[in-house]
């Protein structure tokens, strides 16, 4: 299972509960299963408290062991490509990272990688964030995907538009690693702050 701090959607709830998602929305309204509501809406919930509402309740989790949490990195900047791929392989969890350069490859390798998050940057050529986003949250078996943004221009105008096309949040640039670990439920096995000479960042 993943990391206990780290947080789970309601589909994934659902197949580690083994019953619907409607269900486990029903259980959050009424409190019974702690969750947390991020920017956009969405309900994410912890894994630790996930295993105490299956105890109090007698279910049996329906485990799948997953041998790596997959993040794909979409942003048309090689730079900030290389400066995410190095801070989270810093990560105490497992990770495997691939890189896309535009949002039209993001769709490829979303059939290809199957990513449990992307890190979406907003402004690309051709194929924008937003249009990308909308197509992971509307592609049917893709919108349990979690999609976090990051820009260097945050207005509140483009704040809203991400979140309103499914995105669970939005990060500005330049991206601070403690910020996006705790976002992705992440923790460091190094202290240090990782500084890349000559980044664009």
């Amino acid at each position: 299972m993943s990391n206990r701090n780290s947080y789970l959607t309601s589909k994934q709830v659902a197949e580690l509960l083994m019953v619907s998602s409607a269900a486990v929305c029903n259980w959050a309204l009424k409190g019974e299963l702690l969750a947390k509501s991020t920017p956009g809406g969405h309900r994410r919930f912890l894994v630790k408290d996930i295993e105490k509402f299956a105890r109090e309740k007698n279910i049996e989790l329906n485990i799948v062991r997953h041998d790596k949490l997959k993040i794909l990195i979409v942003d048309d900047d090689k730079d900030i490509c290389d400066y995410l791929s190095i801070i989270l392989n810093t990560a105490e969890q497992d990770i495997m990272v691939e890189i896309s350069r535009d949002g039209f490859d993001a769709g490829t390798r979303l059939r290809t990688f199957f990513p449990d998050i992307v890190l979406l940057d907003l402004m690309m050529p051709g194929l924008d964030g937003f249009r990308v986003c909308k197509s992971i949250k509307q592609e049917h078996g893709e919108e349990h995907v979690r999609v976090i943004a990051i820009t260097g221009n945050k207005s509140d105008e483009n704040v809203q538009k991400i979140l309103q096309a499914g995105a669970e949040g939005c990060l500005e640039k330049p991206i601070n690693k403690t910020t996006l670990f705790k976002v992705l439920g992440l923790t460091s096995k190094v202290s240090n702050i990782i500084k890349l000479s000559g980044s664009s960042l």
